[in-house]
């Protein structure tokens, strides 16, 4: 009998989303909503000041 490969435990929620695949994903995908926010004030407080 061949001896099986151990494969890392998953995390799901009670749907069966894995949830550390969820949190990678969202790391690749980019600025949240909150940050895309805080650049465009951080951005038109610039342009202000330029004015």
């Amino acid at each position: 009998m061949r001896k099986q490969e151990e494969q890392p435990k998953r995390r799901l929620t009670s749907s069966g989303t894995d949830i550390d695949e969820v949190k990678r994903l969202n790391q690749q995908s980019g600025l949240s909503y909150n940050q895309v926010k805080d650049l465009l004030a951080k951005n038109a407080a610039e342009a202000d000041k330029k004015a």
